[in-house]
């Protein structure tokens, strides 16, 4: 019910029916009145298939990529603590399931006890013989032997409901675990991508290193002819130095973005295998949002806020559960003796017990009544999580979908700016062999002409993480 009313748009109405069964008739009230337009949500969307919904490789396809995915999804550490919490949430299960079914135990006693002749036990055993003729042994040894068992009656469901909300949070880890996943994947490729851009860069600056090393030269010969000054020399000698120490910050962040990779796959410190001569070449694939129901559907965090809702909705039951009566039936049958010779010797030696208790709490109402405002409390706050994931969902795939779209045009009109200042920086330098251009418009069509190459490596990544940011909020990769 729940669902089917987001699927038609995100309102606040939803969180209204997901809160009713908290018996909260103001809050449920005060939600219902505040909706959210049905309109609210991502343009654009039409196609009715999601990419999220496919296999994690058909989206990259980079070899090199693909094996990095991999191994991070045998090795990461944070996904493997995932597999323990989900292991953690199964034995819950277990042990809830547990509870509601009956405890038998097998048991063995051996005592001996001399009571003391002037109390009722002792004055008994003193005139009453145990057998005819045969006084009592003194001291009095009994022996037993049997099986225990007891069981509290789940009139209300208290135990059962305990059982199927323990079932609901092992559902919720395990989506929790596919949400890591999708996480972990999208991060891999966006440090991936940013590697492959870190080494365009780096071989851009060192052609712009060796351009302006032949353009210092020819400020020197020129100085020695006095077409120049010294002046010059020393400006284009300042851009050398510059553009060096340039390439060794690039060298720097390459190294920690190979060591962030290393670490999100689980491994020690090593060189990343990639084609960096690729990343021209690469375009960022078309992506198919669907429509805004199957983002619930393909979103882990919406479908482990989900599980985490119904499971607060039983915790109210169970808690309500508590101040009805309990019933618990006890019982136990055995062998019992004075000598361990006489234990199996039937039927003076069988002993058995049945008890039923029906409990209802009297005094200690009030620690019961905080327990229930608790647990309604919880419902509630797992209501408003509901609604702020299912939010944060649909703004994340907005915002990326705009992303890529301002992104093409950006680098559109970078791509022509790059070719312009190219152009430029050839002309700039004819002129300056010519002495009809200032060694000044040289160096600064050479520094723009540089910075507009990063800008356009830079967009050409955003361009392919924005992508993966579209794909991971839709909910992919965990598949």
């Amino acid at each position: 019910m729940l669902k089917s009313r987001i699927y038609q748009g995100l309102t606040a109405a939803c969180l209204a029916l997901a809160v009713a069964g908290c018996k909260t008739p103001e809050l449920v009230e005060r939600k219902a009145n505040r909706t959210v337009p049905a309109s609210y949500g991502i343009a654009g969307i039409k196609d009715t298939v999601s990419t999220a919904a496919g296999q994690w490789k058909s989206f990259f396809t980079d070899p090199n990529l693909v094996a990095l995915i991999d191994t991070a999804l045998q090795r990461n550490q944070e996904l493997n603590i995932s597999l323990q919490e989900i292991q953690i949430a199964r034995n819950e299960v277990q042990i809830r399931k547990g509870e509601y079914l009956p405890f038998v135990g097998l048991g063995a006693k051996a005592e001996a006890e001399r009571p003391s002749r002037y109390t009722l036990q002792g004055a008994t055993e003193e005139a009453i013989n145990i057998k005819p003729e045969h006084r009592n042994p003194d001291p009095l040894q009994n022996y037993q032997i049997g099986a225990f068992a007891s069981w509290e009656v789940d009139i209300w469901h208290k135990l059962r409901n305990s059982r199927k909300s323990a079932a609901l949070r092992y559902l919720a880890t395990v989506e929790g675990r596919n949400f890591t996943v999708t996480n972990l994947i999208a991060e891999i490729a966006t440090s991936y991508y940013e590697l492959l851009a870190l080494d365009n860069q780096l071989a851009i600056v060192r052609q712009n290193i060796e351009l302006q090393t032949n353009a210092l030269e020819l400020v020197r010969l020129q100085k020695e002819s006095a077409r120049t000054t010294e002046l010059a020399v020393q400006r284009f000698e300042a851009q050398v130095h510059n553009t060096r120490s340039l390439q060794y910050n690039i060298q720097q962040r390459i190294t920690e973005t190979e060591n962030r990779i290393n670490f999100l796959v689980g491994r020690y410190p090593q060189p990343i295998i990639r084609n960096d001569a690729s990343f021209n070449e690469l375009v960022p694939m078309v992506v198919q949002t669907g429509v805004p129901a199957q983002l619930l559907q393909n979103r882990p965090d919406i479908r482990q806020a989900e599980q985490n809702l119904a499971a607060a909705k039983l915790d109210i039951q169970v808690a309500r559960a508590n101040f009805y009566p309990a019933l618990r039936i006890t019982g136990g049958a055995g062998f019992g003796a004075f000598k361990p010779g006489l234990i199996f010797s039937t039927p003076e030696s069988m002993l058995y017990s049945l008890a039923g208790d029906l409990v209802a709490p009297l005094v200690n109402r009030n620690g019961i009544k905080a327990v229930y405002g608790n647990a309604t409390a919880a419902q509630i706050q797992a209501a408003y999580n509901y609604e702020r994931t299912i939010l944060n969902a649909y703004v994340e795939v907005a915002n990326q979908l705009a992303s890529i779209n301002n992104l093409a045009k950006s680098y559109n009109e970078k791509a022509q700016a790059v070719q312009a200042l190219n152009q430029s920086s050839t002309i700039s330098n004819s002129l300056f062999r010519s002495a009809r251009a200032d060694y000044t418009e040289v160096l600064f069509t050479q520094r723009d002409a540089l910075e507009s190459k990063f800008d356009l490596i830079e967009t050409k990544m955003q361009q392919l993480n924005a992508s993966v940011n579209v794909y991971r909020a839709l909910g992919g990769g965990w598949k």
